[in-house]
Protein backbone atom coordinates (compact mmCIF):
# COMPACT_ATOMS: atom_id res chain seq x y z
CA UNK A 1 0.00 0.00 0.00
CA UNK A 2 1.67 3.21 -1.16
CA UNK A 3 0.77 6.25 1.46
CA UNK A 4 -1.54 8.92 -0.32
CA UNK A 5 -2.77 11.87 2.22
CA UNK A 6 -4.48 13.46 -0.70
CA UNK A 7 -7.55 10.93 -0.73
CA UNK A 8 -7.87 11.00 3.42
CA UNK A 9 -11.06 11.66 4.44
CA UNK A 10 -12.15 12.26 0.33
CA UNK A 11 -15.64 11.37 -1.15
CA UNK A 12 -14.68 9.83 -4.36
CA UNK A 13 -16.84 7.60 -6.81
CA UNK A 14 -15.88 4.54 -8.63
CA UNK A 15 -17.86 4.10 -11.84
CA UNK A 16 -17.51 0.02 -12.64
CA UNK A 17 -15.93 -0.36 -8.87
CA UNK A 18 -16.71 -4.38 -8.91
CA UNK A 19 -14.58 -4.80 -12.45
CA UNK A 20 -11.59 -5.62 -12.79
CA UNK A 21 -9.18 -2.87 -12.52
CA UNK A 22 -11.84 -0.78 -10.66
CA UNK A 23 -12.17 -3.46 -7.38
CA UNK A 24 -8.35 -3.07 -7.02
CA UNK A 25 -9.17 0.70 -7.21
CA UNK A 26 -11.81 0.81 -4.69
CA UNK A 27 -9.30 -1.13 -2.55
CA UNK A 28 -6.67 1.13 -2.56
CA UNK A 29 -8.86 4.11 -2.22
CA UNK A 30 -10.46 2.43 0.78
CA UNK A 31 -6.83 1.44 2.21
CA UNK A 32 -5.83 5.37 1.89
CA UNK A 33 -8.71 6.95 3.69
CA UNK A 34 -11.15 7.58 1.67
CA UNK A 35 -14.83 7.03 1.24
CA UNK A 36 -15.62 5.41 -1.77
CA UNK A 37 -19.09 4.62 -3.27
CA UNK A 38 -18.60 2.06 -6.46
CA UNK A 39 -21.37 2.19 -9.06
CA UNK A 40 -21.77 -0.72 -11.26
CA UNK A 41 -24.77 -2.53 -12.92
CA UNK A 42 -22.76 -6.32 -13.12
CA UNK A 43 -23.22 -6.63 -16.92
CA UNK A 44 -19.11 -7.60 -15.96
CA UNK A 45 -18.45 -6.78 -12.66
CA UNK A 46 -18.33 -9.09 -10.23
CA UNK A 47 -19.79 -9.39 -6.67
CA UNK A 48 -17.29 -11.47 -5.72
CA UNK A 49 -14.39 -8.47 -6.79
CA UNK A 50 -15.62 -6.20 -3.90
CA UNK A 51 -17.38 -8.54 -1.03
CA UNK A 52 -14.22 -8.23 1.15
CA UNK A 53 -14.25 -4.52 0.61
CA UNK A 54 -18.48 -4.62 1.80
CA UNK A 55 -17.11 -6.38 4.98
CA UNK A 56 -13.80 -4.71 5.58
CA UNK A 57 -14.58 -0.94 5.47
CA UNK A 58 -18.98 -1.33 6.28
CA UNK A 59 -18.61 2.87 7.05
CA UNK A 60 -16.48 4.13 4.13
CA UNK A 61 -17.94 1.89 1.45
CA UNK A 62 -20.90 1.60 -0.21
CA UNK A 63 -22.21 0.23 -3.53
CA UNK A 64 -25.17 1.61 -5.62
CA UNK A 65 -26.20 -0.62 -8.31
CA UNK A 66 -27.09 1.33 -11.63
CA UNK A 67 -26.45 2.14 -15.38
CA UNK A 68 -23.91 5.07 -15.19
CA UNK A 69 -25.55 5.70 -18.78
CA UNK A 70 -28.37 7.21 -16.94
CA UNK A 71 -28.40 10.36 -15.25
CA UNK A 72 -27.02 10.78 -12.72
CA UNK A 73 -29.65 12.18 -10.38
CA UNK A 74 -31.63 8.89 -10.81
CA UNK A 75 -28.79 6.91 -8.64
CA UNK A 76 -26.82 9.39 -7.11
CA UNK A 77 -28.22 11.04 -4.13
CA UNK A 78 -28.58 14.76 -4.34
CA UNK A 79 -26.99 15.71 -0.82
CA UNK A 80 -23.63 13.58 -1.76
CA UNK A 81 -20.50 15.89 -2.65
CA UNK A 82 -17.69 14.16 -4.73
CA UNK A 83 -14.10 15.52 -4.46
CA UNK A 84 -13.04 12.91 -7.42
CA UNK A 85 -14.59 10.15 -9.70
CA UNK A 86 -12.82 7.91 -11.71
CA UNK A 87 -14.84 6.64 -14.38
CA UNK A 88 -14.06 3.00 -15.24
CA UNK A 89 -17.00 1.49 -16.43
CA UNK A 90 -17.02 -0.06 -19.55
CA UNK A 91 -17.12 -3.66 -20.95
CA UNK A 92 -12.92 -4.14 -21.97
CA UNK A 93 -12.44 -7.34 -23.74
CA UNK A 94 -13.51 -8.17 -27.06
CA UNK A 95 -15.73 -10.67 -26.48
CA UNK A 96 -18.01 -8.94 -23.82
CA UNK A 97 -18.12 -5.36 -25.78
CA UNK A 98 -18.93 -7.14 -29.03
CA UNK A 99 -22.14 -9.23 -27.25
CA UNK A 100 -23.16 -5.56 -25.49
CA UNK A 101 -22.06 -3.27 -28.30
CA UNK A 102 -25.03 -0.77 -27.57
CA UNK A 103 -23.96 -0.90 -23.59
CA UNK A 104 -20.33 0.13 -24.39
CA UNK A 105 -21.26 2.62 -26.79
CA UNK A 106 -23.46 4.57 -24.36
CA UNK A 107 -21.37 3.65 -21.27
CA UNK A 108 -18.10 5.80 -23.06
CA UNK A 109 -20.15 8.12 -24.82
CA UNK A 110 -23.05 9.44 -23.23
CA UNK A 111 -22.21 7.72 -19.72
CA UNK A 112 -19.20 10.22 -19.85
CA UNK A 113 -21.50 13.05 -20.69
CA UNK A 114 -24.22 12.43 -17.92
CA UNK A 115 -21.48 12.16 -15.47
CA UNK A 116 -19.61 15.17 -16.78
CA UNK A 117 -22.56 17.64 -16.58
CA UNK A 118 -23.84 16.62 -13.04
CA UNK A 119 -20.65 17.82 -11.68
CA UNK A 120 -20.49 20.93 -13.82
CA UNK A 121 -24.04 21.76 -12.62
CA UNK A 122 -23.46 20.49 -8.64
CA UNK A 123 -19.78 20.19 -8.24
CA UNK A 124 -17.71 21.98 -11.12
CA UNK A 125 -14.16 21.31 -9.07
CA UNK A 126 -14.56 17.63 -8.66
CA UNK A 127 -11.54 15.89 -10.15
CA UNK A 128 -12.79 13.70 -13.04
CA UNK A 129 -10.65 11.11 -14.28
CA UNK A 130 -11.59 8.86 -17.77
CA UNK A 131 -10.63 5.47 -18.23
CA UNK A 132 -9.33 5.32 -21.93
CA UNK A 133 -7.38 2.67 -23.32
CA UNK A 134 -4.52 2.02 -26.04
CA UNK A 135 -7.29 0.67 -28.40
CA UNK A 136 -7.59 4.47 -29.35
CA UNK A 137 -4.38 3.70 -31.08
CA UNK A 138 -6.07 1.21 -33.16
CA UNK A 139 -3.91 -0.88 -34.89
CA UNK A 140 -1.24 1.53 -34.45
CA UNK A 141 1.49 2.88 -37.39
CA UNK A 142 3.76 4.16 -34.38
CA UNK A 143 5.98 2.41 -32.64
CA UNK A 144 5.68 2.83 -29.24
CA UNK A 145 2.53 4.52 -28.93
CA UNK A 146 2.95 8.64 -27.20
CA UNK A 147 0.21 10.35 -26.58
CA UNK A 148 0.33 12.50 -29.13
CA UNK A 149 -0.12 9.92 -31.90
CA UNK A 150 -4.04 10.08 -33.32
CA UNK A 151 -4.24 6.63 -33.88
CA UNK A 152 -5.13 4.21 -37.10
CA UNK A 153 -8.52 2.97 -36.05
CA UNK A 154 -11.39 1.37 -37.98
CA UNK A 155 -14.53 3.61 -37.35
CA UNK A 156 -16.82 0.93 -38.19
CA UNK A 157 -15.37 -2.52 -37.39
CA UNK A 158 -16.15 -5.20 -35.17
CA UNK A 159 -14.02 -3.71 -32.38
CA UNK A 160 -15.20 0.24 -33.10
CA UNK A 161 -18.05 0.01 -30.33
CA UNK A 162 -15.09 0.00 -28.14
CA UNK A 163 -12.45 2.16 -29.82
CA UNK A 164 -14.47 4.91 -31.32
CA UNK A 165 -16.52 4.94 -27.85
CA UNK A 166 -13.19 5.48 -25.88
CA UNK A 167 -12.16 8.06 -28.52
CA UNK A 168 -15.77 9.46 -27.89
CA UNK A 169 -15.17 9.49 -24.58
CA UNK A 170 -12.01 11.50 -24.78
CA UNK A 171 -13.17 14.18 -26.77
CA UNK A 172 -16.37 14.47 -24.84
CA UNK A 173 -13.56 15.15 -21.96
CA UNK A 174 -11.59 17.87 -23.97
CA UNK A 175 -14.64 19.65 -23.96
CA UNK A 176 -15.23 19.79 -20.66
CA UNK A 177 -12.12 20.38 -19.62
CA UNK A 178 -11.41 23.65 -22.51
CA UNK A 179 -14.93 25.13 -22.38
CA UNK A 180 -16.22 24.83 -18.84
CA UNK A 181 -12.38 24.56 -16.95
CA UNK A 182 -13.42 21.46 -15.21
CA UNK A 183 -10.64 19.35 -13.69
CA UNK A 184 -10.39 16.48 -16.46
CA UNK A 185 -8.01 13.89 -17.20
CA UNK A 186 -7.19 10.57 -19.32
CA UNK A 187 -5.68 7.91 -18.73
CA UNK A 188 -4.98 5.64 -21.75
CA UNK A 189 -4.87 2.00 -19.98
CA UNK A 190 -2.71 -0.94 -21.86
CA UNK A 191 -2.95 -4.37 -21.11
CA UNK A 192 -3.64 -4.80 -17.58
CA UNK A 193 -3.84 -8.30 -15.49
CA UNK A 194 -3.66 -9.99 -12.16
CA UNK A 195 -5.93 -10.76 -9.83
CA UNK A 196 -9.15 -10.65 -10.38
CA UNK A 197 -9.67 -11.19 -13.91
CA UNK A 198 -12.60 -12.91 -15.54
CA UNK A 199 -11.04 -15.89 -16.93
CA UNK A 200 -13.49 -16.31 -19.34
CA UNK A 201 -12.54 -12.78 -21.18
CA UNK A 202 -10.90 -13.59 -24.30
CA UNK A 203 -7.84 -11.74 -23.46
CA UNK A 204 -4.60 -13.87 -24.08
CA UNK A 205 -3.76 -13.39 -20.46
CA UNK A 206 -6.84 -15.12 -18.30
CA UNK A 207 -7.03 -17.26 -22.09
CA UNK A 208 -3.62 -18.93 -21.52
CA UNK A 209 -4.15 -19.32 -17.92
CA UNK A 210 -7.37 -21.06 -17.98
CA UNK A 211 -6.00 -23.24 -20.70
CA UNK A 212 -2.45 -23.76 -18.24
CA UNK A 213 -4.67 -25.02 -15.59
CA UNK A 214 -7.22 -27.02 -17.20
CA UNK A 215 -4.48 -28.67 -19.08
CA UNK A 216 -5.99 -27.63 -22.90
CA UNK A 217 -4.58 -26.66 -25.69
CA UNK A 218 -3.37 -22.81 -26.09
CA UNK A 219 -5.35 -20.84 -28.58
CA UNK A 220 -2.53 -18.94 -30.70
CA UNK A 221 -4.54 -16.47 -33.32
CA UNK A 222 -2.49 -15.69 -36.26
CA UNK A 223 0.93 -17.01 -36.11
CA UNK A 224 1.80 -15.62 -32.56
CA UNK A 225 3.98 -13.10 -33.66
CA UNK A 226 1.92 -10.04 -32.70
CA UNK A 227 2.74 -8.33 -29.86
CA UNK A 228 1.96 -7.29 -26.19
CA UNK A 229 2.68 -5.56 -23.49
CA UNK A 230 1.53 -6.40 -19.86
CA UNK A 231 0.97 -4.57 -16.74
CA UNK A 232 0.64 -5.90 -14.08
CA UNK A 233 -3.18 -4.43 -11.83
CA UNK A 234 -0.92 -2.70 -9.09
CA UNK A 235 1.27 -0.78 -10.96
CA UNK A 236 -1.10 0.00 -13.51
CA UNK A 237 -3.41 1.31 -10.28
CA UNK A 238 -0.38 2.93 -8.86
CA UNK A 239 -0.23 4.62 -12.02
CA UNK A 240 -3.80 6.19 -12.00
CA UNK A 241 -3.97 7.21 -8.33
CA UNK A 242 -0.23 9.19 -8.77
CA UNK A 243 -2.14 10.89 -12.13
CA UNK A 244 -5.53 11.95 -9.98
CA UNK A 245 -3.49 13.31 -6.96
CA UNK A 246 -1.36 16.06 -8.73
CA UNK A 247 -2.54 19.19 -9.04
CA UNK A 248 -0.98 20.81 -11.90
CA UNK A 249 -2.12 17.90 -14.42
CA UNK A 250 -5.47 18.94 -15.12
CA UNK A 251 -6.48 18.58 -19.17
CA UNK A 252 -3.66 15.71 -19.46
CA UNK A 253 -3.34 12.61 -20.95
CA UNK A 254 -1.04 9.55 -19.99
CA UNK A 255 -0.58 6.40 -21.06
CA UNK A 256 -0.02 4.12 -18.43
CA UNK A 257 1.47 0.33 -19.11
CA UNK A 258 4.58 -1.82 -19.42
CA UNK A 259 7.05 -1.20 -22.00
CA UNK A 260 8.19 -4.44 -21.99
CA UNK A 261 6.82 -6.24 -25.12
CA UNK A 262 6.26 -9.74 -26.00
CA UNK A 263 4.89 -11.80 -28.82
CA UNK A 264 1.79 -14.11 -27.75
CA UNK A 265 4.18 -16.71 -28.48
CA UNK A 266 6.55 -15.69 -25.66
CA UNK A 267 3.67 -14.86 -23.45
CA UNK A 268 2.54 -18.38 -23.77
CA UNK A 269 5.72 -20.08 -23.04
CA UNK A 270 6.10 -17.44 -19.82
CA UNK A 271 2.51 -18.96 -18.76
CA UNK A 272 3.53 -22.29 -19.55
CA UNK A 273 6.62 -21.45 -17.48
CA UNK A 274 5.06 -20.09 -14.68
CA UNK A 275 2.16 -22.42 -14.00
CA UNK A 276 4.36 -25.24 -14.24
CA UNK A 277 6.58 -24.12 -11.11
CA UNK A 278 3.93 -23.28 -9.15
CA UNK A 279 1.81 -26.72 -10.15
CA UNK A 280 5.19 -29.12 -10.10
CA UNK A 281 5.67 -27.75 -6.38
CA UNK A 282 2.81 -29.36 -5.37
CA UNK A 283 3.04 -32.79 -7.25
CA UNK A 284 0.60 -31.91 -9.79
CA UNK A 285 2.64 -32.59 -12.68
CA UNK A 286 1.92 -30.41 -15.66
CA UNK A 287 2.95 -31.04 -19.11
CA UNK A 288 5.33 -28.23 -19.73
CA UNK A 289 5.91 -28.28 -23.53
CA UNK A 290 1.39 -27.85 -24.31
CA UNK A 291 -0.45 -28.46 -28.04
CA UNK A 292 -0.92 -25.00 -29.44
CA UNK A 293 -4.10 -24.36 -31.82
CA UNK A 294 -3.46 -22.07 -34.24
CA UNK A 295 -6.77 -19.83 -35.33
CA UNK A 296 -7.29 -17.01 -37.78
CA UNK A 297 -6.23 -13.14 -36.36
CA UNK A 298 -9.41 -11.30 -35.64
CA UNK A 299 -10.18 -8.12 -37.98
CA UNK A 300 -8.76 -5.37 -36.68
CA UNK A 301 -6.85 -7.14 -34.08
CA UNK A 302 -3.41 -4.68 -33.53
CA UNK A 303 0.12 -6.23 -34.46
CA UNK A 304 1.92 -4.90 -32.05
CA UNK A 305 0.90 -2.41 -29.05
CA UNK A 306 3.59 -1.12 -26.60
CA UNK A 307 3.27 2.18 -24.62
CA UNK A 308 5.79 5.09 -24.74
CA UNK A 309 5.90 5.93 -20.95
CA UNK A 310 8.25 8.50 -21.19
CA UNK A 311 5.68 11.10 -19.89
CA UNK A 312 4.18 9.49 -17.14
CA UNK A 313 8.26 8.40 -16.18
CA UNK A 314 8.71 12.31 -16.20
CA UNK A 315 6.09 14.04 -14.82
CA UNK A 316 4.41 11.54 -12.38
CA UNK A 317 7.51 9.60 -11.40
CA UNK A 318 5.86 6.53 -12.15
CA UNK A 319 6.88 3.74 -13.81
CA UNK A 320 6.18 -0.40 -13.17
CA UNK A 321 7.59 -1.73 -10.78
CA UNK A 322 6.53 -5.71 -10.78
CA UNK A 323 7.84 -8.19 -13.59
CA UNK A 324 6.14 -10.05 -15.58
CA UNK A 325 7.50 -13.33 -14.08
CA UNK A 326 6.19 -11.77 -10.85
CA UNK A 327 2.89 -10.74 -11.70
CA UNK A 328 2.32 -13.97 -13.35
CA UNK A 329 3.04 -15.83 -10.74
CA UNK A 330 0.76 -13.60 -8.37
CA UNK A 331 -2.08 -14.17 -10.87
CA UNK A 332 -1.39 -17.62 -11.17
CA UNK A 333 -1.35 -18.55 -7.94
CA UNK A 334 -4.75 -16.19 -7.55
CA UNK A 335 -6.82 -18.63 -9.74
CA UNK A 336 -4.95 -21.99 -8.62
CA UNK A 337 -6.06 -21.25 -5.11
CA UNK A 338 -9.80 -20.60 -6.41
CA UNK A 339 -9.99 -23.61 -8.54
CA UNK A 340 -8.96 -25.63 -5.56
CA UNK A 341 -11.59 -23.85 -3.27
CA UNK A 342 -14.49 -24.84 -5.91
CA UNK A 343 -13.85 -28.33 -5.57
CA UNK A 344 -13.58 -28.38 -1.76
Amino acid sequence: MTNRPFYQNKTVMVTGGAGFIGSHLCEELLDSGAKVIAVDNFLTGSQENIQHLQKQFPDRFSLIVADVSMPVSEYLPAEVQLDAVFHFASPASPPYYQAHPVETYLVNSLGTHQLLQHLLAYSPRTRFLFASTSEVYGDPQEHPQKESYWGNVNPNGPRSCYDEAKRLGEAICGVHARDFKMDVRIVRIFNTYGPRMDLDDGRVIPDFIKQSLHRQPFTIHGDGSQTRSYCYVSDLVNGVLTFAEKDELSGETFNLGNPDEYTIMETAQSVVKATTSILNREENKVDASPQMQFKELPQDDPLRRKPDISKAMQLLNWQPQVSFEEGLKKTIVFFHNQQKSSLT
